[in-house]
């Protein structure tokens, strides 16, 4: 990180840095602020006396903000402070279903839907007075509607190019179901990063004994759309891959799509190894779980379950049963959405923490530098294995 320090210092910041955080990711925006306040107090890279940096070294960059409802279920978004001339960085957690508002005396719960016309009041809240819009949603809003399978509509295409004519010029994510959805905005900055490290961080704290060769260890992408996480994640540590791939049944729809009949493997033997599954989130788990017990029962010796979003949209009866019978060993998921507190008290869990590296990348675009050293984790991985090692 020091070289993007260093280049830092050449640099003038784009505007003075506010956060906006809505109130579904207002924890862990907190996290971010401390980590921003802090490294630019204990490392900063401009002169804080120095005029041209007014709002660089501050105490606080979170902006107060809120979107209030009215009785029929109607929001309006405010801001309680000025953003003139400011970078303002929005985020949101469009997967917390925990905030609920009332319509006409019933209770409802947030869907992303009203998550994402929440962003979309608090932009419209800034009269076109901020210097720099930036949206970062780590779950992307609408991202698995993604491709049109007949008469089907592209939810993701459609709210990028909605935040793109509402003046967005940045929209930051992190793995996003297929990135290629950023061919929608091609004229504003679009950028999904990826968990890797961290993963492997809260991997060798939660397992110390996990050994990173060919003959202990092997990574396995549960299906074909994760297999570009698993080429990037086996090559890094020089092990072997394998591959799960569906078969469904077409001629039915179940909860909106069709059912998994089968998941068939490609790859070598995975006896007697540690296999570590590599996906972008757990929803229900289902195929999650298969894939999981058809490696026990090819006789792997434990598996690792690493996902960048655990949304556990069915609860979590299943997985306490199948880590009861030994078909998982850890899931590992960040803490980039919201998580049912209760998962915490789960034995087989592991929290990636993602607030530094969130911070990192805010510092790093406030700048309007390169972040290229930022998005690849390839050299920190590198430094962790040689450390392990």
């Amino acid at each position: 990180m020091s070289d993007i320090f260093d280049t830092m210092r050449t640099v003038i910041p784009y505007a003075p840095l506010k956060l906006a955080a809505l109130e579904g990711c207002r924890d862990f925006a907190s996290t971010v602020n401390n980590y921003l306040v802090s490294y630019r107090h204990e490392n900063p890279t401009h002169d804080i006396t120095n005029p041209a940096f007014k709002g660089y070294s501050e105490d606080n960059y979170l902006l107060s903000c809120s979107c209030p409802r009215f009785g029929t279920g109607e929001g309006k978004g405010i801001l309680h402070s000025s953003v003139r001339g400011t970078d303002l960085y929005i985020l949101a957690d469009i997967t917390n279903y925990s905030l609920t508002y009332k319509v006409c005396g019933y209770t409802n719960h947030m869907s992303p839907d009203n998550h994402f016309q929440d962003i979309k009041r608090i932009i419209s809240a800034t009269n076109g007075k901020a210097k720099r819009i930036n949206v970062i949603m780590p779950f992307l809003y609408e991202g698995r509607q993604h491709k049109r399978t007949g008469r089907e509509s592209l939810d993701c295409a459609l709210s990028l190019q909605e935040l793109a004519d509402m003046g967005v010029s940045n929209i930051i994510t992190f793995d996003a179901h297929d990135p290629r959805v950023q061919n929608a905005v091609p004229l504003i900055g679009f950028d999904s990063f990826m968990p890797t490290y961290q993963f492997l961080k809260a991997l060798v704290a939660s397992t110390p004994d996990l050994q990173f060769d060919p003959a202990h260890l092997m990574v396995v992408s549960p299906d074909e759309g994760a297999m570009s996480r698993a080429v990037y994640f086996s090559t890094i540590l020089g092990v072997d891959m394998g591959m799960f791939y569906k078969r469904r049944d077409y001629s039915t729809v179940v909860n909106g799509r069709n059912p998994i009949v089968a998941h068939e493997f490609l790859g070598d033997s995975v006896a007697g190894k540690d296999v570590i599954i590599v996906d972008d989130m757990i929803s229900s788990g289902e195929s999650m779980l298969d894939v999981a017990k058809q490696l026990k029962n090819r006789h792997a010796k434990r598996v690792f379950v690493c996902t960048t979003f655990g949304l556990f949209t069915d609860g979590f009866e299943k997985f306490d049963e199948y880590y009861e019978k030994g078909y998982i060993d850890r899931i590992v998921t960040t803490n980039l959405t919201y998580r049912d507190p209760v998962i915490y008290e789960k034995p087989y869990y592991a929290e990636a923490d993602m607030a530094s590296y969130m911070a990192s990348i805010i510092d790093a675009l406030n700048h309007d530098i390169s972040i290229e050293r930022i998005a690849s984790p390839t050299e920190k991985i590198q430094k962790l294995l040689r450390k392990i090692r």
